[in-house]
């Protein structure tokens, strides 16, 4: 991944989730309000449907809004110029061999937003990308996934210093 790559995958990701934060934040100050004094003006509030939804749902995107600014947060602070030139880190691209099965896999670890597994893509916080972090060329990792107990060589490793 070349310099530029990085600063633009990092753009990305934050142009996207200030995005959803922007649609997230229309509907919390504008449509959630409406929706609630509808619901108000049909009288009863003890046993009115719409308004316990659109309070729910008011609730539920208030907690979105607070994920999504703490994430974005996060991401501001990333210095990738830390990430190692060593070692399995944010950006890497590696290479593993199921011991069971006898595959290779190759997997690039991204943050949890840009993570499609279909694509080779898994996030650095997935199981297999948290057994992964800090690991080199080498070693074995043994990794609880949904689907059980999985072990992998790492048998390649590039690094995002090294594209």
């Amino acid at each position: 991944m070349p310099a530029n790559d990085k600063a633009d995958a990092g753009q990305r990701i934050r142009h996207k989730l200030a995005e959803e934060i922007a649609q997230l934040e229309r509907e919390l100050n504008y449509e959630l309000p409406k929706e609630i004094a509808k619901a108000r003006a049909h009288g009863d509030l003890s046993e009115n449907a719409e308004y316990k939804f659109a309070k729910e749902r008011q609730h539920l995107v208030g907690m979105r809004l607070q994920q999504l600014r703490s994430r974005l947060a996060d991401l501001s602070l990333m210095n990738l110029s830390k990430i190692p030139r060593d070692r399995v880190g944010y950006g890497s691209r590696v290479t593993l061999l199921d011991r069971a099965k006898g595959d290779e896999l190759i997997y690039q670890l991204v943050t949890a937003e840009e993570s499609d597994v279909g694509q080779g893509l898994i996030s650095t916080t997935s199981p297999i990308g948290r057994a992964l972090m800090g690991r080199q060329p080498g070693e074995t990792i043994e990794v609880r996934t949904p689907a059980g107990a999985r072990t992998f060589e790492i048998v390649n490793l590039a690094t995002i210093h090294d594209e």
